[in-house]
């Protein structure tokens, strides 16, 4: 996912600093602890002067002796210990408020790409926007470590140790030294900022190749029907060599980045250098004054030496957040009226009022559908494929909003009421059933997390399932695999169905519930479907007719229309389009049966079709 196009590295801190000023107090004295910290290592060389310069007393005289373990073993030894323990005190400060930001902030976009509509989550690339999700996160830490770490830390030093030199020093080590510092910062930046789209080909392309392998690993078996391992890896590797070939240029442009800037450090060592010597030589220095001076430089250098790197992680940091921010910018399509109220049900009657809605503007899927379930009812749709049945789902969940109509719900527009009552008020078992990485128990616990064992068992026993799991060595413990692999279409499907029945809604959708299960186990299920369908306002959309026939009301679709409408008994006295499916079904499991009773029939109609043919 690209980043927004309007954002830019202000906006990133913008946006972040709200979350850091919540503990503005831990920040105040981490700041506190920082100065003292940097006034305290500027002060070592100061010692170090002070001791040099005292050295030139005459040997053996008192003040000699005392001078050396009192100027070491205090004075040095306590402000070294001093910036360190300062250092380590800031640390322990910070450390909760970085922590904590990128907690809420990962939390705050974990919840807000759950908010957004299924639109977007069918366009999404999961591998490119989990990669995204990671180095965001990742990048907020570093953004605030090197920030207040490092480069607030040493424009204080470089501000203490240019007032000193210009206070206490001819104005050439000033000059000397500031002019070094604007040279290196420029040289930097320019640099940095030229080989930065390095770095962004390279986050682009690693997104990539991570969207095209997390992709490819998730359809394994499609990979394995067509027998394309070859062809996945030589995609994958299109996108490593693309990698490979910006990571060069990006290394080649750091080894630039380096040679120049030692190259600024060197001379201004040389000219300071240059410069003490010369007035130590004419005595207007002392040799404490050049160890001062040379001790200053020497750290200022290292520091300075990571401005690149550190400069660069900055830049990449600030990236990284353009694209997590970005994913927060994702407009909600489907979000809550600033005054919805929970959903209030009575009896559960759904009205679909004159509903128009297309997934895309230019294509229109439902034209004026417009019928009642009445409470505690189940009304059947039927239509070829394509014709519009599982919209009317999604759209009842509010997945989408319509186009035009409404939709109610014991006379409340699903728009004015919260999402979480809406669906908490309906339950599904959907035709393509995809089950979390985790052991059955879990998946049946969904449905109501937090439910009693003893429930969860009950569900499994009314969906025909609790024989099979206690079958498995683990039990209710068995992991199901990724989108539950390890079972079988069947079981999936009655995995769902017992996680529905523990959900205990006051609304069913039936979306081709039994289509993966046997002619016995649907015969099964079927009954205990229509025996919790009881009293519960259900929509069920269906292929096999014979499921629905006990329907209170049939709606046959075709091309987003409802073109029939009635009882089963009605709709086949109408001899219609539903008349016509019954039939061709009737035939088709005639033809089934048949099969299954005479198998030598089936190559004898082979037999009869070739002779045909020829």
């Amino acid at each position: 996912m690209p980043p927004h196009e309007g954002r830019n590295d202000w906006a990133a801190l913008a946006t972040l600093l709200p979350y850091l000023w919540t503990y503005k107090w831990r920040i105040g004295l981490a700041l506190v602890c920082l100065i003292a910290a940097k006034m305290a290592n500027v002060g070592v060389p100061l010692v170090l002067k002070n001791l040099i310069d005292s050295l030139t007393l005459p040997t053996g005289s008192m003040q000699a002796m005392l001078v050396l373990p009192v100027g070491i073993l205090i004075a040095y030894g306590v402000l070294r210990l001093s910036t360190t323990l300062l250092t380590e005190l800031r640390e322990y400060l910070f450390a909760r408020v970085t922590q904590r930001a990128v907690r809420t902030i990962a939390l705050k976009v974990f919840q807000h790409l759950h908010a957004l509509s299924m639109r977007f989550h069918l366009n999404r690339q999961t591998g490119g926007m989990t990669r995204d999700i990671e180095r965001g996160t990742r990048g907020i830490s570093s953004l605030v470590s090197y920030t207040l770490f490092s480069i607030l830390p040493t424009l204080v030093e470089i501000t203490l140790v240019l007032v000193y030199l210009a206070l206490h020093y001819d104005i050439w080590f000033t000059l000397i030294t500031l002019g070094a510092l604007i040279s290196y910062v420029i040289f930097t930046i320019v640099v940095t900022e030229w080989r930065t789209h390095f770095r962004r080909t390279m986050n682009d392309l690693d997104s990539k190749a991570s969207t095209r392998a997390i992709d490819s690993l998730i359809n394994y078996e499609t990979v394995k029907y067509f027998g394309n391992e070859e062809y996945e890896a030589r995609r994958y590797d299109e996108g490593l060599q693309r990698y490979e070939r910006a990571a060069v240029k990006s290394q080649s442009s750091l080894s630039l980045l380096n040679t120049g800037q030692s190259s600024i450090i060197a001379l201004a060592v040389t000219l300071i250098l240059w410069r003490a010597t010369q007035q130590v030589i004419d005595g207007r220095m002392t040799l404490g004054d050049l160890v001062l001076v040379n001790a200053f430089m020497i750290q200022l250098y290292i520091p300075l030496n990571f401005l690149g790197v550190i400069y660069r992680e900055i830049k990449q940091s600030m990236a990284d957040m353009e694209r997590l921010f970005s994913l927060l910018e994702q407009n909600k399509e489907i979000a809550d009226a600033e005054n919805a109220t929970p959903l209030q049900t009575r009896g559960a009657e759904i009205a679909f009022s004159h509903v128009d809605f297309g997934y895309e503007s230019n294509r229109q899927i439902l034209h004026d559908v417009d019928f009642t379930i009445a409470a505690g009812t189940t009304t059947a749709v039927v239509g070829h494929s394509g014709s519009g049945k599982s919209t009317l789902s999604r759209l009842l969940f509010r997945f989408y909003d319509v186009n035009a109509g409404s939709i109610m719900i014991d006379g409340q527009d699903i728009r004015t009421v919260s999402q979480q009552s809406l669906r908490q008020a309906i339950g599904i078992v959907p035709q393509d059933t995809v089950l979390f990485n985790d052991t059955i128990e879990y998946n049946i616990a969904y449905g109501r997390p937090g439910a009693q064992r003893s429930d969860i068992v009950a569900a499994a026993k009314s969906a025909y399932i609790h024989d099979f799991i206690e079958s498995l060595p683990n039990g209710y413990d068995t992991m199901v695999g990724e989108r539950g692999l390890k079972l079988s279409g069947g079981e999936k499907q009655r995995v769902a169905i017992a996680r529905t029945l523990l959900k205990q809604p006051a609304i069913l959708i039936f979306d081709e519930a039994t289509s993966a299960l046997d002619t016995h186990a649907e015969q099964a299920i079927q009954s205990q479907l229509k025996e919790i369908a009881r009293d519960r306002t259900t929509l069920v959309i269906a292929h096999r007719l014979s499921t629905i026939v006990d329907a209170a009301q049939i709606l046959v679709l075709e091309h987003g229309r409802i073109i029939e409408r009635g009882t089963h008994v009605q709709l086949l006295a109408a001899n219609g389009t539903y008349a016509s499916m019954w039939r061709h079904q009737i035939q088709q499991r005639v033809a089934e049966e048949a099969l299954a009773a005479e198998p030598d029939l089936l190559d004898t109609v082979a037999e009869t079709g070739n002779s045909v043919l020829r």
